[in-house]
C-alpha cells in the first residue's frame, strides 16, 4: 500500500532517494499514467522510490479562484489510482499563499531536493511551477543540472488528434460523451457515494432503483446511460441502466442518480455504490404517465443488455 503524507512535517527523513513526478493529476488519465509508469520503471532500475508530489487544494483555487477547475477526483481517489501504477509514496502538499509565492528555485531546492530527496524528476511537457508560473521544463532541467537530479520530460498522449488532458475529459463528461471520456481516462468515468432513499414511486410504479446522491464537482450531461454499478461494501457488481437527471415525469427538481440493476438485487441493499458511466443512450424526457416511463425503461434495458453483449464479444476478440 502506498504511503500517503499530507504535510511536509509528516514526510520522513528517508523519503528519498526518489524518482518524483509533480502535478495535480486530476482524473489520473492515460497521459498521467504514462508518466507514472516511467517513474515506476526508472525507480526499479535505479533502486530508488517511485513517488508523487501533488497538491490540495488545486493551486488555482488559491491564486485564481475564478478560473479554478471543477475536479473529477478527490486527493484520496488520486492516491488510490496512483498506487495502481506502482507509486509507493505520495506527498499531498497543502497549497497555500506562501507556497504560491515561492520562486521556481525555492520550490525545487526546498521541496524536491531537500525534503523529498529527488534523484530524478519526470514531468509532462506543459509543466509549469513557481511564482507566477515562472518555471517551465527548461528551468527545471537547468535546476536539475545545478542541484544534482535528472530531469525527464514525457510527451503528452494524443487520441484521434486530440491531446488527452483533464480539461478535455471534463468537457467530454459534461457533454455526455462518456465513451470518449473513458478512452482518455483509461477507465470509465464514475460517481461514488452513499445509497440514499428515493421518493418511493420507482418500485411501485416503474422499476426499483438504487439511488445515489449527486455531490461530485464534475457531473455528466443529464440523460440515460448504460452503466455498471458496484457495491463498495463487498464485491457485488451489476450491469445497469442509470437515469441522471431531474425525474421530470414526477415533477422532480433535484438532480438524482437512479440505477436500475439489469440482473436484479439479491441480498441486502449496499450502503455505498460506485456507478461507472459507459455509454449514453438518450436524453431524459418527461412521459405522460408512469406506465409509459416504465415501458421506456424496459426498452432502455434491452438496449443496454445488447451493449454489454457487444462489449463482451469485443473483449473476447482481444
Amino acid at each position: 500500500m502506498a504511503l500517503i503524507y499530507r504535510s511536509l512535517d509528516e514526510t520522513p527523513a528517508d523519503f528519498g532517494p526518489s524518482v518524483l513526478t509533480v502535478g495535480n493529476f486530476d482524473g489520473v488519465h492515460v497521459g498521467h499514467r504514462r508518466i507514472l509508469r516511467e517513474v515506476r520503471e526508472l525507480a526499479a532500475r535505479e533502486g530508488w522510490k517511485p513517488s508523487v508530489l501533488t497538491f490540495d487544494p488545486h493551486p488555482a483555487r488559491v491564486v485564481a479562484p475564478a478560473r479554478a477547475p471543477r475536479l473529477m477526483t478527490t486527493p484520496a481517489e488520486r492516491c488510490r489510482l496512483m498506487e495502481e501504477e506502482g507509486i509507493e509514496q505520495v506527498l499531498v502538499l497543502p497549497f497555500t499563499a506562501e507556497v504560491a509565492r515561492w520562486s521556481p528555485e525555492e520550490f525545487v531546492a526546498r521541496i524536491l531536493v531537500e525534503r523529498l530527496g529527488a534523484r530524478a524528476v519526470l514531468v509532462g511537457d506543459n509543466f509549469r511551477f513557481g511564482h507566477n508560473h515562472a518555471g517551465d521544463t527548461r528551468v527545471l532541467d537547468d535546476l536539475g543540472r545545478r542541484l544534482g537530479f535528472l530531469t525527464r520530460v514525457i510527451a503528452a498522449v494524443s487520441q484521434r488528434g486530440q491531446t488527452v488532458s483533464s480539461s478535455a475529459i471534463r468537457a467530454a463528461v459534461e457533454a455526455g460523451a462518456v465513451s470518449r471520456a473513458r478512452r482518455m481516462l483509461g477507465r470509465p468515468f464514475r460517481l461514488e457515494g452513499a445509497v440514499v432513499r428515493g421518493h418511493g414511486v420507482g418500485a411501485k410504479q416503474t422499476v426499483p432503483t438504487l439511488n445515489l446522491a449527486a455531490t461530485a464537482e464534475v457531473l455528466p450531461k443529464t440523460g440515460v446511460y448504460v452503466t455498471r454499478t458496484t457495491g463498495l461494501d463487498g464485491d457485488r457488481l451489476w450491469p445497469s441502466v442509470t437515469n441522471f437527471g431531474y425525474r421530470p415525469t414526477f415533477g422532480g427538481s433535484e438532480l438524482s442518480v437512479e440505477s436500475f440493476l439489469l440482473s436484479g438485487l439479491e441480498g441486502e441493499t449496499p450502503a455505498c455504490i460506485r456507478v461507472e458511466f459507459l455509454y449514453r443512450l438518450r436524453d431524459e424526457r418527461k412521459f405522460d404517465s408512469p406506465e409509459l416511463l416504465k415501458a421506456q425503461i424496459l426498452r432502455d434495458a434491452t438496449r443496454a443488455r445488447a451493449w454489454f453483449r457487444r462489449e463482451a464479444r469485443w473483449h473476447n476478440r482481444q
